[in-house]
């Protein structure tokens, strides 16, 4: 064996083998991995193979994958499986059905949906699954029909890479699905090779702290009151539920008169008492009894009651997705708060006034072109009033916002929000309902008193008694 045929793989030194005569085949050896072969046909096929004596038989080749879709570092990683295996024992029948067999990242993708269980033993929520699929559809298809030990960090690298120039946030998450597979795999003895996710520096993501501020709620809570989906999203501000619960709210875990919701799971897993302060007990005692009278007057069609407080038609029974309701309030509450700036500026006299307003009401594109054009003439940003980045759920985020503002503590906010973290979760479990019930009434008082819907408490004076 001559020292022109043994040398450390590398892609260079690959790609530049010289293609042997016709009908012949030149083999090359790799000094870093013991038995990886390459061999090199008269028609230039590269093919990985692994050359090794079976412990009490005959030497055995294990073809591997061809160069260059199968790499240097993938074809390392196969071929250090193939050595393991034999060395193990393994027979040749074994070891090449093995390396045949082992699935690909897509195959091994739905094992992991499927198969996962988290700590309570239940399996992946549905949205969960449906997000990562979105990912592995979005963001992982360059690596979906490769098999797991030719998925390597250099090309998670270029994957997370690629991803970050659109969103820091989904190239993150990207990278933990990929990672959450392989740990998986892993953990199950369905595969033996490293987690090529490890290790690989994330993004450094700010922490969004958006919520609606005093000057907002007017604006926001009065574009709600005009939606058809206003239920929904007061009640989401006021209790400051997760949307998928508040989706799948369901008459049978209310209890009205004693103003608490009952959620037998929650995003985390556990079940919550969510405290249903007066204001979010009227709203719901006005819409029960409307759907009431709704089912009397359809009964003679022998039409069910809706179990859900918010039905729907498809297949789950509930509302689903309101996004387009939500961009609706949003562009009327950034428009309506723009044309209260233009007047208190004398951009706008009560004719413009008027005429805004009846534009509002047929169509907020008119009125914003006119709007826009306003604030231009009068040197007003109109960005400065624009609360389209205003989510949904930063209603949740509101409620905790304003417990804050109102002197709750930490812990009092982490149980009526359900958040759950190893360091709080032992508190929360000690902690009673009744300050999470005070420190929700107070902050619904506190909202509304600034949105101008309640007038502010009476302030009653202590004097000292007689001597």
């Amino acid at each position: 064996m001559s020292d022109s045929t043994r040398f450390s793989f590398s892609k260079e030194r690959l790609l530049a083998l010289p293609v042997p005569e016709s009908g012949k085949r030149t083999t090359y050896f790799d000094t870093r991995t013991n038995g990886l072969q390459v061999r090199v046909t008269s028609t230039g096929v590269k093919t990985f193979c692994v050359f090794r004596r079976v412990k009490g038989g005959q030497p055995e080749r294990v073809t591997l994958g061809r160069f260059p879709d199968m790499t240097v570092e993938h074809a390392r990683k196969a071929a250090s499986i193939v050595n393991a295996e034999i060395e193990g024992g393994g027979s040749p029948a074994a070891v090449k059905r093995s390396v045949r067999e082992e699935p690909t990242f897509a195959e091994a993708f739905e094992l992991f949906v499927v198969g996962k269980r988290k700590r309570d033993g239940t399996g992946l929520a549905d949205r969960t699954k449906k997000d990562y699929r979105d990912i592995l559809g979005r963001y992982l298809v360059p690596i979906a029909n490769k098999k797991l030990s030719q998925v390597g960090r250099d090309e998670m690298r270029r994957i997370h890479a690629k991803v970050t120039k659109t969103s820091s946030i989904k190239a993150n998450h990207a990278l933990l699905v990929v990672s959450a597979v392989f740990s998986y795999l892993i953990d199950q003895e369905l595969f033996a090779g490293i987690n090529p996710a490890k290790g690989i520096k994330t993004n450094a993501v700010t922490h969004r702290d958006r919520f609606a501020q005093a000057h907002e709620l007017p604006y926001l809570l009065s574009a709600i009151a005009e939606s058809e989906q206003r239920d929904y999203f007061l009640l989401s501000l006021l209790t400051g539920a997760r949307r998928s619960n508040m989706q799948s709210m369901s008459w049978r875990d209310l209890d009205l008169a004693g103003g608490l919701w009952r959620i037998g799971k929650t995003k985390n897993g556990t079940p919550q008492n969510v405290t249903l302060s007066p204001e979010a007990v009227l709203v719901l005692q006005a819409r029960k009894e409307e759907a009431e009278r709704a089912h009397k007057a359809r009964k003679a069609k022998m039409e069910a009651m809706s179990p859900f407080v918010f039905p729907g038609i498809g297949e789950s029974g509930h509302l689903v997705e309101p996004k387009r309701a939500w961009a609706t309030i949003l562009r009327r509450a950034s428009l309506n708060q723009l044309l209260d700036r233009l007047q208190a500026a004398n951009g706008m006299d009560p004719a413009g006034r008027q005429e805004a307003e009846h534009l509002l009401a047929i169509s907020s594109v008119k009125a914003e072109k006119l709007l826009l054009k306003k604030a231009t003439a009068s040197g007003i940003d109109p960005a400065d009033y624009d609360m389209s980045d205003l989510r949904i759920h930063d209603l949740r985020r509101t409620l905790g916002s304003w417990q804050a503002k109102t002197g709750a503590s930490l812990a009092i906010i982490g149980k009526s929000l359900n958040h759950k973290t190893h360091q709080a979760t032992a508190i929360y479990a000690r902690l009673d309902l009744d300050p999470v019930r005070q420190s929700v009434n107070a902050a619904t008082s506190a909202m509304l008193e600034a949105a101008g819907m309640k007038p502010k408490a009476e302030v009653v004076p202590i004097t000292r008694p007689a001597a």
